[in-house]
């Protein structure tokens, strides 16, 4: 009898912690929630939006290559 009220209390503490966990770890389904959400997108998205400079003027900086003398040991 002990063991199946121990498997039950299990069963019910795993249960409740599923629950807790899902409950958590869901995703918002307001309608406030997709508005906001649509407008970050539609701000990522536009064309006008003030982002820093993508590519540094001039040509990229190679780096030189060794000397022999830095490779000897």
């Amino acid at each position: 009898m002990t063991s199946i009220l121990f498997l039950l209390a299990a069963l019910v503490l795993s249960v409740i912690g599923c629950a807790v966990f899902l409950l958590r770890h869901r995703k918002p389904s307001s309608l406030e929630h997709g508005i906001d959400s649509f407008s970050r997108e539609m701000d990522a998205l536009s064309p006008d939006r003030q982002a820093g400079p993508r590519r540094r003027s001039g040509p990229p900086q190679v780096a030189p290559p060794f000397s022999a003398e830095k490779r000897t040991r």
